[in-house]
């Protein structure tokens, strides 16, 4: 498993958990701009600007979005897959959900969208590149 393509399905993992609270930092923000209630955090959503409402959601979507790019990516990494479709697919879903995050938050719905879908793509070509490599028992070692 030392194929240096290998490493950036992990790379990638790690860059997408921390985008999962790029949103967050601008919440953040708008709560400490309307007054933050640490005793009801969740009551101040209706309370804070539309932009940190978008990035509430986009928070909250990243979390969702992660989980399936981690085990996407975690199978490319164990199956081996170090081909340019597999490490583009990871470095494209990094770049689709930063995107993903900032078109959310400037409310560029289509921006958003195509984003989302570039990024479900990505997983979801990870999972077929991986499953297809286990029919192949060579692969695997």
């Amino acid at each position: 498993m030392n194929q240096p393509g290998s490493a950036i399905l992990l790379y990638g993992t790690a860059a997408a958990a921390v985008l999962i609270y790029l949103p967050f930092l601008v919440v953040a923000y708008s709560r400490l701009s309307v007054g933050y209630d640490m005793s009801a955090p969740r009551a101040m959503f209706d309370k804070l600007p539309p932009y940190a409402q978008r990035a509430t959601w986009a928070h909250q979507n990243s979390f969702e979005t992660f989980l399936v790019f981690a085990v996407a990516a975690l199978m490319a990494y164990v199956t081996g897959q170090n081909s340019s479709l597999a490490i583009g697919s990871a470095i494209a879903f990094v770049v689709a959900r930063l995107l993903y995050s900032v078109f959310y938050i400037f409310n560029i719905p289509l921006g958003r969208s195509l984003m989302f879908a570039i990024g479900s793509l990505c997983s979801g070509t990870l999972f077929v590149l991986s499953l297809l490599s286990t029919n192949n028992p060579a692969t695997l070692l």
